[in-house]
């Protein structure tokens, strides 16, 4: 039997290994809710404990060494202690949400709920601010507050948006990073997808800016899609200037993880919606591509690393884009989207892009489905994605709250059939 390093090195280099590689839990889009892990810990017949919320913005929940070693997951993440809001995953304090489910939740968290039942989230967890995110009385999740100023187009500052947003690495951050990755990887056989980001160039989850205490220049959402025509100068200097931090920070995450990660996770925009494309080919090309092609040309050139995008919806008009920009992998391979049929993504694509996700369909047959529903779907994703290497398998996006306990289960005895 195969390591789980080497079963998944067979199939990011599109080489069939013993089994399709499987990752819950490695990034914060392949993840699970705090409630769903929770039940699915009972499930599994492993001791109650209250789970860690590592991501607070979606609410997911940290797979402990006893869940990875139940479900036998490939794959873990390598990243750093920083939060959506600006707080440090420290100092842990317990929290119940909404469901009932005990967890355990940074400091920074804001626990005190308001007088309609709902929640706020602070930038850096500091409360005499403005709030930042809000999770609605019975939610699970949190949406940003868009906390935009007028601003005066002729005065748009993108080395303000810039420095707010990104820096270059510390020696204390690369300090973590090195001595973490050292001890993922020799604590386990797992492989290491690192957790870097910082090529996600207008990623509109973090447009609203959650995590700085008073943003500046274009942060409401709808404003910054508009702006992407009406100022494209303006939104093309903040890409150079990003870029040029993303390239810099990049050597120096080479210099502290080496090769210990074999996957890096570079940018979470997404261009697709259900049933369409969301921005033209064109503008694509226009905005986007030469990014991402200098940032994966970098890696490339310099790493071992296969370049990890996340990108939700229908996006098989710019799959052949992404590949000529050099992306090695795409996720969450939406499979309910317009045009995303397994079959064709492997037919037309699948010798040049892996498949991250594409595993189970988590809009409709993990949450309301059928066990047997759920099988056949994992069964049936797995070989037309699988055959031949080329895929990992992971749910579409993370694994939402509410999934019943035998869908989850359903899940993970199709993995080992």
């Amino acid at each position: 039997m195969l390591t789980p390093r080497a079963r998944v090195e067979l199939a990011l280099t599109h080489r069939q290994p013993d089994r399709v590689p499987f990752d819950l839990g490695a990034t914060s889009v392949t993840g699970i809710s705090a409630s769903s892990l929770y039940r699915l810990r009972g499930a599994l017949g492993l001791p109650a404990r209250p789970v860690q919320i590592h991501e607070p913005y979606q609410m997911l929940g940290k797979l402990d060494e006893d869940v990875l070693d139940a479900l036998g997951v490939d794959i873990i993440g390598l990243g750093d202690d920083s939060t959506f809001f600006g707080y440090p995953q420290r100092d842990w304090k317990p929290f119940t949400l909404f469901d009932g489910t005990p967890v355990l939740v940074p400091g920074g968290f804001n626990t005190q709920l308001n007088p309609d039942g709902s929640l706020y989230q602070y930038p850096q967890g500091d409360r005499s601010l403005a709030p930042s995110a809000h999770m609605p009385a019975g939610g699970y999740y949190h949406d940003a507050i868009e906390r935009q100023q007028p601003y005066d187009p002729e005065m748009l500052d993108a080395e303000e948006w810039v420095r707010d947003m990104y820096h270059a690495y510390t020696e204390e951050e690369l300090r973590l990073l090195e001595t973490r990755s050292q001890e993922l990887f020799e604590s386990s056989a797992r492989a290491l997808i690192g957790n870097f980001g910082q090529g996600g160039f207008g990623d509109i989850a973090f447009v609203p800016g959650t995590a700085i205490p008073h943003p500046k220049g274009i942060r409401a959402v709808a404003d910054w899609y508009m702006a992407t025509a009406l100022y494209p100068e303006y939104i093309h200097s903040i890409f150079n200037r990003q870029c040029e931090i993303a390239l810099h920070n990049l050597e120096l995450y080479r210099q502290a993880v080496g090769s210990r990660i074999c996957t890096i996770f570079i940018s979470g925009t997404d261009f697709g919606s259900q049933d369409r494309p969301f921005i033209s080919p064109e503008a694509y090309r226009a905005l986007y591509k030469p990014y991402h092609k200098k940032l994966n040309d970098w890696v490339h050139a310099h790493t071992s690393w296969k370049t990890f995008y996340h990108t939700c919806g229908s996006i098989t008009e710019f799959l052949d884009d992404f590949i000529e920009a050099g992306v090695d992998i795409i996720n969450p391979v939406q499979i309910s989207a317009a045009g995303m049929q397994p079959e064709e993504l492997k037919r037309k694509w699948g010798d040049r892009l892996v498949f991250w996700g594409g595993g189970v369909d988590t809009q409709r047959i993990l949450p309301f489905g059928t066990p047997d529903e759920i099988t056949a779907d994992v069964h049936r994703n797995i070989t037309l994605l699988g055959q031949g290497g080329g895929m990992v398998f992971s749910a579409v996006h993370n694994i939402q709250s509410g999934i019943p306990e035998e869908n989850l289960l359903a899940l993970v005895n199709a993995l080992s059939d």
